[in-house]
């Protein structure tokens, strides 16, 4: 089981991926809204994966993880977005992410994120 940090603007997929994370045996441990929020979230609770929407108010999921992936370069990152262009989702591998989530999703997809970002 792992300690879940879901990040994304939109409250309503924040719950679906609460939903999923926690269906799956997981323990979302905390939720952020925007970027600065995640980074903040992130340093106090230390996660074992993040969930991370790239389209967000003050600072995107592309920044955030720059951010996160400073704090600790070990971060275990799964982004999350409706925005599946390749260039994106090489972008945010570069950075550091273990896996990217094109929205809208299936449950096993993310599940299965969680597990390969795991290692």
């Amino acid at each position: 089981m792992a300690r879940v940090l879901v990040v994304d603007d939109a409250a309503f997929m924040r719950k679906m991926v609460t939903d999923v994370v926690s269906g799956g045996g997981h323990d979302v441990v905390g939720e952020a809204g925007d970027g600065v929020e995640a980074v903040e979230r992130f340093r106090e609770l230390r996660p074992d994966v993040i969930t991370l929407d790239i389209t967000m108010p003050q600072k995107d999921g592309l920044a955030a993880l720059k951010d996160i992936i400073a704090v600790d370069p070990g971060a275990k990152v799964v982004m999350c977005s409706a925005l599946g262009q390749e260039s994106k989702v090489l972008e945010s591998i570069k950075l550091g992410a273990k896996d990217f989530v094109v929205k809208p999703f299936e449950a096993d997809r993310v599940l299965s994120a969680i597990q390969k970002a795991l290692g």
